[in-house]
């Protein structure tokens, strides 16, 4: 599985105008988790279950959000 694409998490998060908060309540995680993945984890692997939280907090297929 690919790296984690911070960018594209970024560009979903501004269309939708959210922020690492609302990131964080829809997905079902932490906000320090949010944050340390879009600050600290650049194209790192996250957890494959926080991988998926996160794609379904931003309402798209995981594959989107990640870089091969």
């Amino acid at each position: 599985m690919g790296k984690l694409n911070v960018k594209a998490v970024r560009l979903i998060m501004a269309k939708k105008c959210m922020t690492a908060k609302d990131l964080a309540k829809t997905a079902g995680i932490g906000e320090s988790t949010v944050v340390t993945l879009l600050t600290q984890y650049r194209g790192r692997n996250p957890r494959m279950d926080t991988l998926g939280k996160i794609a379904k907090g931003l309402g798209v297929e995981p594959a989107e959000i990640i870089m091969d």
